[in-house]
């Protein structure tokens, strides 16, 4: 254990987790936000955890990344640590989710600890500042890593199937110029509809309105994990007919609540609502990961339950390409970046491989 990973865990994360976990995550990105807007924080940033090594180099779809360990959508909703991020280790980051109108999100709170778990109840509900404040504030914006944007729809129940691809095609009109790669998240668990663009029955006319839109960058869909075979094969049947899709990220939270070391009595009286993130979603994610692989010619990014360079290799050899992850920052800190990166290279190299694009092919 590094001297700032000691600090961390021992120092700040007990203070942290002894506070609500949205204020943290509040101050966390003003914090982020203030040190991005200065050479030296940056710099000072950049000793602390910045780790490169040629192995790690990879292209997907078109894209360079430095390396293979990016931050999920869900962490940065307004896209503003965008500059800080790569000093921090990030090979790339997904900012978002991006909505076509401001989004309050769902009431407070709406965001809970599950330590037993290593994992959140995440319940935000899309709360975001809407695509045209975000795209104007960004518009000019040069990235230092790839950033791609997730766009879903506005959290409003007064929106049916067709106001709801309004919303998205607006959202994806304003994103998609912005960033190295557009996600069209159609598996947020905490909206008002539940999940409705993550239904077949809906996603083949959203994918089919979207066929007019301009296909500029590498296009993904985030899925939820909770689905089983039959409904993963229809998702893939949907998604096979549209080229202009790269991939998948897979996944979002989870909906399940059975099976774990904390009862569902339990996680429900901390809040009813919500998806779980971390360990809880790790299996379900890489069952999905495998069968999804196997089953589609498109590309995977994976996402849920990465603490270590073992758990980002595990999904790698079950056919993603990237890594995305949120819950293992706050429960390690951001020191978790380099550690992974150090664990995969070791791991490449047990192996025999020479870099993680052998490995990810």
């Amino acid at each position: 254990m590094t001297v700032t990973d000691s600090i961390y865990k021992n120092v700040l994360k007990p203070v942290f987790f002894s506070m609500d976990p949205e204020d943290v995550h509040n101050r966390a990105t003003r914090t982020g936000v203030m040190l991005s807007k200065s050479p030296l924080g940056r710099a000072a940033i950049r000793r602390l955890f910045y780790y490169r090594h040629h192995a790690l180099q990879t292209t997907v779809a078109g894209i360079h990344f430095d390396n293979p360990v990016g931050l999920a959508a869900g962490f940065d909703k307004n896209a503003r640590l965008y500059d800080i991020l790569p000093d921090i280790g990030f090979g790339f980051a997904e900012l978002g989710s991006i909505t076509g109108e401001p989004c309050a999100g769902n009431p407070r709170p709406r965001l809970f600890r599950v330590p037993q778990e290593k994992s959140i109840i995440v319940n935000y509900g899309l709360y975001n500042e809407g695509c045209e404040s975000i795209s104007q504030r960004l518009a000019q914006t040069p990235f230092r890593i790839p950033i791609g944007f997730s766009v879903a729809k506005t959290n409003d129940p007064s929106l049916d199937t067709n106001a709801g691809i309004k919303d998205y095609i607006k959202a994806y009109r304003h994103m998609h110029a912005l960033g190295a790669y557009t996600t069209i998240n159609v598996s947020c668990p905490n909206t008002s509809d539940g999940q409705t663009f993550g239904h077949p029955e809906n996603l083949a006319p959203l994918l089919q309105a979207l066929v007019k839109e301009r296909h500029e960058k590498p296009i993904f869909l985030k899925i939820k994990p909770d689905m089983n075979q039959q409904q993963l094969k229809e998702v893939i049947a949907i998604v096979e007919k549209h080229d202009w899709v790269t991939g998948f990220i897979i996944s979002n939270l989870t909906m399940h609540r059975e099976g774990l070391k904390v009862s569902k009595e339990e996680l429900d009286r901390m809040s009813p609502k919500g998806g779980l993130s971390g360990l809880a979603v790790q299996q379900k994610s890489n069952d999905c990961i495998r069968f999804v692989h196997k089953n589609s010619s498109k590309l995977i990014i994976g996402c849920g339950g990465i603490f270590s360079g073992q758990d980002a290799y595990e999904k790698f050899k079950a056919g993603a390409v990237l890594v995305q992850l949120v819950t293992g920052l706050i429960y390690e800190g951001p020191g978790i970046i380099s550690k992974i990166n150090r664990e995969l290279v070791d791991l490449l190299q047990r192996d025999g491989y020479s870099s993680i694009s052998e490995l990810s092919r």
